[in-house]
């Protein structure tokens, strides 16, 4: 018997970790995470999961309690989440709070306390390879969030647990059900927790000084203004605030000069993708290993090979948006990942 904490966020994919934890004998502790302190309406953590991660607590007979990381999720999520867009980059906030928060914090905070595991509800796996453990794919394609959990290291994987990773989500509502679980038929968070329902263009317009700036064609040809940069991202077709009777996309920004470059799709394709901030959970790969990569949280993968900071697609893909994470997988397994310059 292993003496686990459980991140609970008040999910049903959470409380189903818990409940699993139990069930395979370990003295189990849920934990919520207090993460934004400010205006919330959506998200994880929000006082009603607080609430029914507390009550699920109690119908499981565990002990539960709540961690205030607020401070620390301002400083290392949301300051440099503001500050991205402002500076013309699509930041990926989740990956940043698994880093810094659930596996920063926490893990530290669990060690601490004298715990052997920390558990979450991640639909992801643990893979013990012959190298040691690894981070997989969960078994649900649809939920699978590995991509999420990129950054992870052999000695973090081997200190976590993953009990809903080998599960679809309809047979974790199942398992719920069959407990009782309040949280059984609970609709899924989709949104960044401190995103309220007025959106990213609102939260950032609350915090950043907008320059208004011009949308061009690819040859330099006016097409209209716009009033922030932080509105844009690269591949963005919709709202972009201009007509030309056919499709466009966001090719370029330049935040220099507060300029959106529109082109057709074709402009948008690219051969390489340069990577900063490279991690891998353990070896690097040869560069001539054959890879597969990731550049949405649920998008699909393409085949790549790596060399040094540079990813190189078997096949042009369109261009990945600096500050987008790419993860780098060898078939199911996560070999580690880099952000996009």
């Amino acid at each position: 018997m292993a003496r686990v904490l459980v991140a609970m966020s008040g999910g049903v994919d959470s409380t189903v970790a818990a409940a699993l934890m139990i069930e395979a004998g370990h003295d189990v502790t849920g934990v919520t995470l207090k993460l934004w302190g400010g205006e919330q309406d959506s998200g994880c953590c929000s006082v009603s999961d607080v609430e029914d991660a507390r009550r699920v607590a109690a119908q499981l007979d565990i002990a539960h309690y709540v961690f205030n990381f607020t401070e620390e999720f301002n400083a290392a999520v949301v300051d440099p989440y503001i500050a991205a867009y402002a500076d013309g980059t699509t930041p990926n906030p989740c990956v940043e709070c698994n880093r810094t928060m659930k596996w920063g914090r926490l893990l530290d905070r669990s060690d601490q306390l004298g715990f052997d595991f920390l558990a979450t509800g991640h639909h992801a796996r643990k893979v013990e390879t012959d190298a040691g453990p690894r981070l997989g794919r969960g078994d649900d394609p649809d939920k699978d969030q590995s991509y999420v959990l990129y950054m992870l290291t052999e000695s973090q994987i081997a200190r976590t647990l993953l009990p809903v990773g080998h599960m679809k989500k309809s047979e974790v509502r199942e398992h719920a059900t069959r407990l009782g679980l309040r949280t059984a038929s609970k609709a899924e968070s989709m949104d960044v927790c401190f995103i309220t329902k007025g959106g990213r263009d609102t939260f950032l317009g609350d915090r950043i000084a907008r320059k208004p700036g011009t949308i061009v064609a690819t040859d330099g040809t006016q097409l209209g203004d716009h009033e922030g940069i932080d509105r844009y991202t690269i591949g963005q077709r919709r709202g972009l605030g201009v007509a030309v009777g056919e499709p466009r996309y966001v090719v370029d920004i330049d935040p220099a000069t507060q300029t959106i470059v529109l082109g057709e799709r074709h402009d948008l394709l690219r051969e390489t993708v340069e990577l900063r901030s490279v991690e891998f959970a353990a070896e690097r790969p040869e560069a001539s290993q054959p890879l597969l990569a990731q550049t949405r949280a649920h998008g699909f993968v393409a085949a790549c090979r790596l060399n040094d900071t540079m990813v190189t697609w078997d096949a042009p893909q369109p261009r990945v948006a600096p500050g987008q994470v790419v993860v780098l997988y060898n078939g199911d397994i996560v070999v580690g990942g880099g952000i996009a310059r």
